[in-house]
């Protein structure tokens, strides 16, 4: 999955407008201009679109994580300058406040079953024995469970 496309569904999943996604973004310490928010939600194809940077979208998740759950003392976390689908489904678990058999009701909702280790797998170490890495499947699946259970009713094909 590409940043945009993350950013887009996770949009939709919790029904936010292009002023709220920027004040998430602005709580991380980025605020972008609305027309960049637009061309970072725009679809591939349309010619405002703009590839969102692994940044940018760490800023986001960061931001996501300080909307759900308050800012936490100290100083806050960097964003992560490379991101991969191991990062988003953890900062995503821990936005929403979720423990493990949160996520995996939320991929039951979504038709998708895991069981406890295979969980725990995608947020062990990356040198760790049994680590996994988490494929583009096991998170489309997780934020689709999030739209059903966030916007119970909507159509999942129907993204935008």
């Amino acid at each position: 999955m590409t940043n945009n496309d993350v950013l887009r569904r996770l949009r939709y999943a919790f029904e936010y407008n292009n002023s709220t996604m920027s004040d998430i973004m602005a709580l991380a310490g980025q605020t972008p201009s609305r027309e960049q928010m637009i061309s970072w939600l725009s679809k591939d194809d349309d010619s405002t679109f703009a590839a969102m940077a692994d940044v940018d979208l760490a800023r986001f998740l960061n931001g996501l994580i300080i909307y759900k759950r308050g800012k936490k003392d100290g100083p806050q976390p960097e964003p992560e300058q490379r991101l991969n689908n191991n990062i988003i489904f953890r900062k995503l678990k821990i936005a929403l406040d979720f423990k493990d058999d949160d996520v995996l009701d939320v991929m039951t909702l979504a038709d998708f079953r895991l069981s406890k280790p295979e969980l725990s797998a995608f947020f062990r170490r990356a040198d760790h024995k049994h680590f996994r890495a988490c494929q583009d499947q096991v998170l489309r699946n997780f934020i689709k469970g999030l739209q059903l259970k966030f916007r119970p009713g909507t159509a999942t094909d129907d993204q935008e």
